[in-house]
């Protein structure tokens, strides 16, 4: 396949919006861009950010949502504006990318995220990037950074599990374990949506959101995803060692996430071994960090830890 680039309009800050698309064997990885020309131009030191997506979205309904009158909710385009050139990808058996039999296991995200890296690096001449990801996006990025550190300049967490101990989420998704193991894939329409959105606590999303969702979903991916990411989390945490994470790093938690404990977040934060990291708690959040009615402090705590100048270790320079 081959790449395409769409102009969007001039609305705000002169942003582009690329398709691109990477190979993992057999399977085309559908790869979006945004940035800014002129935002770029103004910020040249704002890092490529690349965002991965979680269990229950295709890269573009997490973080380039459209829900006319409600606001922005493009993670991608704002923080385009904002002068980071932003990517994210479909992972095998979401969106764009390519159906198959598998089940699209954390350890497949991170092969996809491997293949994705060097055309990403061949569009912006850099070898590394920031991550952000969210809840098996999290882990995806965290594993990630874990067999290919090189690439990995900082790494943000939102909606992060570790161990699964104690999660109630976890505990009665686990429930149905037979039931994701019978088939790769589960159907995410709007009653989907209204069930993931209201699950740890109900009024952080707009009424619009599961039906926006759930459209989105249909158009890319018609209506469905893997479960591949759902059984590892079942049962095969933990995917993710914090010791060998050497990069900078920040933990996103909200007040009602009920995947993980703040126990089992802790525990996860205090092991990082770069002292470079920061653990940022909020409330008014729920799982949902990066489409709920409060994802601007979210933006605000991405952009702050993104932005930090290098430090400097001799006075004299």
């Amino acid at each position: 396949m081959s790449d395409q680039i769409i102009h969007m309009p001039v609305n705000p800050g002169d942003i582009v919006g690329e398709e691109h698309w990477a190979k993992r064997g057999d399977i085309d990885l559908f790869l979006y861009r945004r940035y800014s020309p002129k935002a770029r131009a103004a910020s040249p030191d704002k890092p490529v950010l690349f965002l991965v997506h979680g269990s229950s979205f295709a890269a573009r309904t997490a973080y380039d949502l459209d829900i006319p009158g409600k606001g922005d909710y493009s993670l991608m385009k704002t923080f385009a504006g904002l002068g980071y050139d932003v990517w994210t990808m479909d992972h095998e058996g979401y969106g764009r990318s390519t159906h198959t039999d598998g089940f699209s296991y954390i350890a497949d995200g991170v092969e996809d995220l491997k293949a994705a890296a060097p055309v990403v690096e061949a569009a912006t001449g850099r070898g590394a990037f920031s991550f952000f990801g969210s809840s098996s996006g999290a882990l995806r990025a965290g594993a990630f950074a874990n067999a290919c550190p090189d690439r990995v300049e900082r790494l943000v967490l939102a909606a992060l599990v570790w161990t699964g101990e104690g999660s109630p989420t976890l505990k009665k998704r686990a429930e149905k374990i037979d039931e994701w193991r019978a088939t790769n894939r589960r159907v995410v329409d709007e009653a989907a949506y209204q069930a993931i959105f209201t699950r740890d606590v109900e009024g952080l999303t707009v009424a619009e959101l599961p039906a926006a969702a759930a459209a989105a979903e249909m158009a890319n991916g018609g209506g469905s995803v893997p479960n591949g990411t759902y059984i590892d989390m079942c049962v095969n945490l933990p995917v993710v060692d914090p010791l060998k994470i050497a990069c900078p790093v920040m933990i996103f938690r909200g007040d009602h996430d009920g995947i993980a404990t703040d126990e089992d977040v802790l525990g996860f934060f205090t092991a990082l071994p770069n002292k470079d990291k920061q653990l940022v708690m909020v409330t008014g959040q729920a799982h949902n960090t990066t489409i709920g009615i409060n994802r601007r402090r979210f933006w605000h705590a991405l952009d702050s830890f993104l932005s930090i100048p290098p430090r400097i270790d001799n006075a004299n320079l």
